[in-house]
């Protein structure tokens, strides 16, 4: 049976959860224009996986209207009772770029008990490109969960702001290898003769792929 903007319509105002479902991931096959319209109201069910499937999908149907997009975001993000909602909400405004959104989502982090969100709105930054996000970044360095201060290592180097470089030097000797990849990888993006230099200590790091990284990285500058 052939999907059809009729069809997926009728699965999403189903009062079974198993066709909403359904409906909601079938969106994917409908013109982005169509399935835009109809994500609109899967984004309000009553059903947090429903919410969260149709939220997730605006990073690719959301261009196609940036203001309301921002509106039905941002009332996720900032009433939806699921944090998994919430987050989702606070990936597809970094891959939107929707920059007005940027208050909002510095409030929730400061403000939200939970770490998947934190986690979302501080990876997110990086895509989001906001200068004003160095600052935010700087705080989640110093969060208890490395998950954050992983994230904010990578959203650091996606900003490219020069400025990040000291505030990852101390990362760059970190216990955890995976914290010190990331400052490999963020300190390639950013450059600048201060990167270099911990690149070339870090080319001598014990653990292989970190060294690899940095040497490759050193190659290209």
């Amino acid at each position: 049976m052939s999907v059809t903007p009729e069809s997926v319509k009728e699965l999403l105002s189903s009062e079974n959860l198993g066709d909403r479902l359904r409906g909601v991931n079938q969106i994917r096959e409908l013109e982005p224009v169509i399935g835009f319209e109809l994500i609109q109201s899967a984004i309000g069910d009553s059903n947090s996986r429903v919410r969260y499937s149709a939220v997730s999908q605006f990073d690719t149907l959301g261009n196609q209207n940036l203001d309301l997009s921002l509106e039905l975001l941002r009332d996720r993000l900032l009433n939806d009772s699921e944090a998994d909602v919430q987050a989702a909400a606070a990936d597809c405004l970094g891959a939107l770029k929707l920059h007005a959104a940027f208050d909002d989502l510095q409030r929730v982090y400061q403000t939200t008990n939970e770490w998947l969100i934190q986690f979302s709105i501080i990876a997110t930054l990086g895509e989001l490109g906001d200068p004003r996000g160095i600052d935010l970044l700087k705080e989640a360095l110093t969060s208890e969960n490395e998950l954050v201060q992983t994230a904010a290592i990578s959203s650091l180097g996606e900003l490219g702001d020069i400025q990040a470089v000291p505030l990852l030097v101390p990362y760059a000797t970190n216990p955890d290898w995976q914290i010190r990849y990331r400052v490999v990888q963020a300190l390639t993006h950013l450059g600048g003769a201060e990167a270099k230099s911990i690149l070339e200590t870090m080319a001598n790091d014990e653990v292989e792929a970190i060294a690899s990284e940095a040497q490759k990285a050193l190659r290209s500058v």
